[in-house]
């Protein structure tokens, strides 16, 4: 698992890097309506729960990989649950940025659920 798991933390490091040029770029060619306050601190936390979710997946499957389908789910929702929870409480007290900040937050949990789908498929083969 230290090798996949290695691999996993290159791949997003390298996903989350180019990321955050694109936000660092957007920074200065978008209008300010368009980008919140908390841009780039949104990838920090995307990492960091991928990297959580993608590590409990692999702990998980060298237990029982018959369980993967139950682990997957569960730590998805969880993950989700986590997420809607940080995206309330952000909207609730900073109004006035609430647009912005889901649209950049919707934007990176598409990527990096997409990314972490991708690699979990190359995971199985």
């Amino acid at each position: 698992m230290n090798l996949i798991f290695q691999k996993f933390v290159k791949k997003l490091l390298v996903l989350t890097i180019i990321l955050f040029i694109v936000a660092l770029l957007s920074k200065f060619l978008l209008p300010a309506t368009f980008i919140t306050p908390a841009l780039l601190f949104m990838l920090p936390l995307f990492f960091a729960i991928t990297l959580l979710t993608h590590y409990l997946l692999l702990k998980g499957s060298e237990k029982s990989f018959a369980k993967f389908t139950t682990n997957y789910m569960l730590i998805t929702f969880s993950k989700l649950m986590l997420l809607l929870i940080v995206l309330l409480l952000y909207v609730f007290t900073h109004k006035t940025d609430a647009i912005p900040f889901i649209i950049w937050f919707f934007l990176f949990y598409i990527l990096f659920a997409v990314f972490e789908a991708v690699e979990l498929q190359n995971f199985k083969k």
